[in-house]
């Protein structure tokens, strides 16, 4: 599976970690940065990884900043994206499930690695339901 994948300097360090672990799983990770923990800003980040989802150039998007909130309200300003902020791996399911995410959202200040893993690996295998939830996911781009 192709992976873009990109953070803030405060998700740089389980960017790394995650980067790691899917590059071990067989991953082709494309990493967007940050490349330290020197102060950055999340949009330069979101964007990058956004447009790859877009463009079909990759299957999923994952993006961490500290408390996971602005990297996803960035990404989800993009049309084609549904980005979905998820601390634990029940919410990582349910985004795939009924919201067909294409981008995981990590809170990188507030998630444990262990958990983080969890929410990656099930939400790279939950397919989409479809049925009921697929008029509901065609409402959501303006």
């Amino acid at each position: 599976m192709k992976l873009a994948i990109g953070a803030d300097h405060a998700g740089f360090s389980l960017k790394e970690k995650l980067k790691k672990y899917l590059q071990d799983q067989g991953h082709e990770v494309k990493d967007f940065g940050c490349h330290s923990e020197q102060s950055v800003d999340y949009p330069d980040f979101a964007h990058p990884v956004s447009n790859a989802v877009e463009k079909k150039e990759v299957d999923f998007g994952i993006l961490m900043c500290g408390s996971g909130n602005g990297i996803n309200m960035t990404a989800n300003k993009h049309t084609g994206i549904r980005a979905a902020l998820c601390w634990n791996s029940e919410i990582a399911k349910l985004s795939r499930q009924h919201n067909n995410a294409n981008i995981l959202t990590l809170p990188a200040r507030f998630i444990e690695e262990a958990e983080a893993i969890k929410c990656v690996a099930v939400f790279l295998v939950t397919p989409f339901e479809g049925g009921r939830h697929e008029e509901r996911v065609k409402k959501i781009s303006c």
